[in-house]
């Protein structure tokens, strides 16, 4: 239990934050998922876009690293351009 109300309020902030950035990870991974099933590379094409531009938000929120989106986007290009 902390001790400080300054330390209470960090619990609190730090709990809905990692709560929030729970959702966000979550449908990060779900839309990563559904662009590796996908067969069809029209399809494939569009939903890179969109989960690239889903990437990108979540580094500007500071929910994932950059590099780790790089790397993540890097290899669902590979994934898109094996389906041509």
């Amino acid at each position: 239990m902390p001790q400080h109300k300054s330390a209470a309020k960090r619990v609190r902030q730090s709990e809905t934050r990692r709560l929030r950035n729970r959702i966000h990870r979550t449908r990060m991974r779900s839309m990563m998922a559904d662009l590796r099933d996908t067969k069809d590379p029209g399809e494939a094409q569009v939903q890179l876009k969109a989960t690239k531009a889903y990437l990108d938000r979540m580094v500007n929120k500071h929910i994932i690293n950059k590099k780790r989106a790089a790397n993540y986007k890097s290899a669902l290009e590979k994934t898109v351009n094996s389906l041509s």
